[in-house]
C-alpha cells in the first residue's frame, strides 16, 4: 500500500515536470493566488472565521492561512506546479461571557506541500500533496479552577498526528456555474494515542452558481453547496460528514466574504475529544484572502 502511495505521488508531481522543456516554462517566486483552493467543507483547511453552534451557543474559531511560495508554469500557463506552506488552528469556545472568549480545546496544524493543476477547455484537473503535523490540546476553559479539577473528568491527552495526504479533484467550469468533486487519502507515520487508524480517506464536492441574485458592488455573488465526508477510526472505521450551504461575495477563487450554514455529524472535529460522536448545526462566516 505504501508503495502505491509513493507511485501515485511521483506520477502526479514529478512526471508532469517533464512536460516543461527548458525553453517552455516560467518560474515565479511568490505567485499570486492559490493553485489548489482549500476545500470548503473540510475542517482541516486553513481559514479565518467563526462558526456559531445554535443549540449550544458554542463557537468554533478558525485562524490560519495557506500560501504558495514557488510556482512553475508551462509556457501557455495551462499547467502549474506550486509549492507552499500552511499554518492553522481552530479553537472550541464554550463561553464568551465578560466580552472574552473562554477556549476549551485547540487543534493546531502546520506543514506544507505541492499542488498541481492543468486547465482544459471547460474543466480543470487538480491535485494536492501535503505533509501536516497536527496536535491537540485542552486549555484553561476545560479546567475548573475553583474545584481544581478538569471539567467532566476529561484530562489532557498527548494527541498527535504526523501525516501525508493526497487529494485529486476534477473541476467542471461553465459560464456561471462550477462543480468540483474530489477524493483522497492520508497516511500518518506517527499517531498518539496508538489506537488511532493510520490510514484515513475522504471524498466530497463543491457546487457554485454565480450572480443568480445579481452582483454586489460589482463583485460576483456565488451561491454554493459543499460536502466533505471523512473516514477514520480507532478499532473500527467510522464516517464523519459536513454539509455546507451559503453565499460567497467575491470571485470563487479570489478574495471574498463567505456566509454559510453547516451541519456536521460524526467524530468530534476537536481531536482532544476524538472518542465522542456529535451532531451540530451552525451558522458562520469566513474570509477568503487568497
Amino acid at each position: 500500500m505504501k508503495n502505491k502511495i509513493i507511485i501515485t505521488i511521483v506520477a502526479l508531481f514529478v512526471f508532469p515536470t517533464t512536460l516543461f522543456s527548458q525553453d517552455n516554462y516560467n518560474f515565479i517566486f511568490l505567485p499570486g493566488g492559490l493553485n489548489f483552493m482549500p476545500l470548503k467543507a473540510n475542517n482541516q483547511e486553513a481559514r479565518l472565521g467563526i462558526l456559531y453552534y445554535t443549540s449550544t451557543t458554542n463557537l468554533k474559531v478558525d485562524i490560519g492561512n495557506t500560501v504558495d511560495l514557488l510556482s512553475f508554469e508551462s509556457g501557455d500557463s495551462k499547467t502549474r506546479i506550486t509549492a507552499g506552506i500552511e499554518f492553522m488552528t481552530y479553537a472550541f469556545s464554550k463561553s464568551y461571557a465578560g466580552k472574552r472568549l473562554q477556549i476549551s480545546a485547540v487543534d493546531g496544524f502546520f506543514g506544507g506541500g505541492f499542488s498541481y493543476s492543468t486547465q482544459f477547455e471547460k474543466s480543470k484537473l487538480l491535485a494536492r500533496f501535503r505533509i501536516i503535523h497536527n496536535s491537540a490540546h485542552l486549555v484553561d476553559g476545560s479546567y475548573d479552577t475553583d474545584k481544581d479539577v478538569w471539567i467532566d473528568g476529561k484530562e489532557p491527552i498527548p494527541f498527535t498526528k504526523d501525516f501525508g495526504e493526497i487529494t485529486v479533484a476534477h473541476q467542471l467550469q461553465f459560464e456561471n456555474y462550477l462543480l468540483k468533486y474530489y477524493g483522497g487519502l492520508s497516511y500518518a507515520a506517527l499517531v498518539r494515542p496508538d489506537e488511532l487508524k493510520k490510514y484515513n480517506f475522504h471524498v466530497g464536492f463543491e457546487a457554485a452558481a454565480a450572480n443568480i441574485l445579481g452582483k454586489v458592488f460589482d463583485h460576483d455573488a456565488n451561491l454554493f453547496l459543499a460536502d466533505h465526508f471523512f473516514l477514520d477510526g480507532t478499532a473500527k472505521y467510522s464516517g464523519s460528514n459536513q454539509l455546507m450551504a451559503g453565499m460567497k461575495f467575491g470571485g470563487w477563487d479570489k478574495k471574498g466574504i463567505v456566509i454559510y450554514a453547516s451541519y456536521y455529524s460524526g467524530r468530534d472535529m476537536f481531536s482532544s475529544y476524538y472518542d465522542r460522536k456529535i451532531s451540530k448545526f451552525g451558522v458562520g462566516f469566513s474570509i477568503d484572502f487568497f
